[in-house]
């Protein structure tokens, strides 16, 4: 498989993943993207070291072509000393770098032929993950838009899973206030009732029948005190006003009988004058007459 190509199936692998992953797609294409990068790293690195192997070569065939030089120099040197077999070995190591070279030649043509379509496909995968970026970002868009409508959805209708939680915790709270009201309900009926008998008292259920019975008795007792005390009081309150009231019809009677008789001896006296009067008169005369 070339590298554009499991490029382009890693793409896909990872859109597919995402479509089908219910975790974060924003995430999982960031992490898509950064790896695709990664990708692309290793192409120009790859691109990197093939140059650096041409380059090599390259150096290779210059030297053969300076040793090539070198052994044609040498030939010549040798014809002009009569010297053939120098010349002839000096022509047969030229021939055998000028061999070298074209097997350098075409390696490194090669190489360059590789070059070449790596820097393309390196270009495009570049051009596709630009793109994948620019999907990318659009995708978490619509994915963050989704999301926040979502939310806001959830939490009018109630629906979410925050306000699901908060519904079941109400519902557990009213549920156990309602437990906890009618079990004090229970309790103070039972209380009540004397069913709890109290752990500090010796006293049973008889026992404060009993006690009740009395304290009634004794309430009723002091209840008909408190109304004999009233009733003797009232009536002491009637005996004091009838005796008054018999004491001031008895002064009116004596001094209407008083008045009747002033009125009575003036009526009586002799000439119809007063008793007094003459004897008062009579003594007056007696002491002029001594």
């Amino acid at each position: 498989m070339g590298i554009l190509s499991r490029a382009s199936y890693v793409i896909r692998s990872r859109l597919n993943a995402i479509l089908g992953n219910a975790e974060d797609p924003s995430e999982q294409l960031d992490y898509s993207y950064e790896q695709l990068r990664d990708q692309l790293q290793d192409v120009k690195s790859g691109i990197a070291d093939l140059t650096t192997q041409k380059k090599r070569l390259e150096i290779q065939k210059r030297r053969l072509e300076e040793n090539v030089e070198k052994h044609n120099e040498q030939a010549r040197e040798a014809v002009r000393q009569d010297r053939d077999d120098l010349a002839r070995q000096a022509l047969e190591k030229k021939k055998q770098k000028m061999t070298q070279m074209e097997d350098l030649e075409g390696q490194i043509a090669d190489l360059q032929d590789t070059q070449d379509q790596l820097v393309e496909k390196k270009n495009t995968l570049q051009s596709r993950i630009e793109e994948f970026r620019t999907q990318k970002e659009t995708m978490k868009a619509r994915y963050e838009a989704a999301e926040a409508s979502t939310r806001v959805s959830e939490a009018m209708t109630g629906a979410g899973d925050e306000m699901e939680d908060v519904g079941r915790s109400i519902e557990r709270a009213n549920e156990r206030t309602e437990d906890m009201e009618a079990r004090a309900e229970a309790m103070d009926e039972l209380e009540q009732s004397g069913a709890f008998e109290d752990a500090l008292s010796d006293k049973d259920s008889i026992d404060r029948e009993l006690d009740s019975l009395s304290t009634d008795s004794e309430v009723d007792a002091e209840l008909e005190t408190l109304q004999a005390e009233m009733g003797e009081g009232s009536a002491s309150d009637e005996s004091a006003s009838d005796t008054a009231s018999e004491t001031t019809d008895e002064s009116a009677d004596a001094e209407t009988s008083e008045a009747s008789a002033a009125d009575g001896g003036a009526d009586t006296g002799e000439n119809g004058t007063d008793p007094a009067v003459e004897a008062e008169l009579e003594e007056l005369q007696n002491e002029s007459d001594s």
